[in-house]
C-alpha cells in the first residue's frame, strides 16, 4: 500500500502535505466512517434523500490517509504492524477466554 500510494503522489509537485494537515484530515475520514456506522447500528438514521454510503469505502479512505502520513514522516507500516501484532501473540496470548 505504501508503494502504491507514494507512486500516486509523486506524480504531483504538491507532495504530501504536512503531519498536521493530514491528521486533520484522518479526523474528517474517521468522522465520516462514525457517522456512517450511527446511522447503521446507532439511533441517528439516515434522511431519505442521504445516499448510502459503503462502510468499506470509510475504512479504505482511513488508511489511504494513515498511508500518507506514515510515508510523509518515512514510516515502514509494515514493520510497526508485525511489532503490534507479536505483542497481541505474546503479551495478550491470554487476556481474552479462548473459543
Amino acid at each position: 500500500m505504501q508503494r502504491q500510494v507514494g507512486e500516486w503522489i509523486a506524480q504531483y509537485k504538491i507532495g504530501y502535505f504536512k503531519p498536521l494537515e493530514i491528521l486533520a484530515r484522518l479526523t474528517e475520514e474517521v468522522g465520516e466512517l462514525a457517522r456512517e456506522v450511527n446511522h447503521r447500528f446507532g439511533p441517528k438514521k439516515k434522511k431519505p434523500e442521504e445516499e448510502l454510503v459503503e462502510i468499506g469505502d470509510e475504512m479504505a479512505d482511513i488508511i489511504f490517509t494513515l498511508v500518507c502520513m506514515a510515508n510523509s514522516l518515512e514510516i515502514d507500516l509494515d514493520e510497526h504492524f508485525k511489532r503490534v501484532m507479536d505483542k497481541c501473540y505474546s503479551r495478550d496470548k491470554d487476556r481474552w477466554e479462548k473459543k
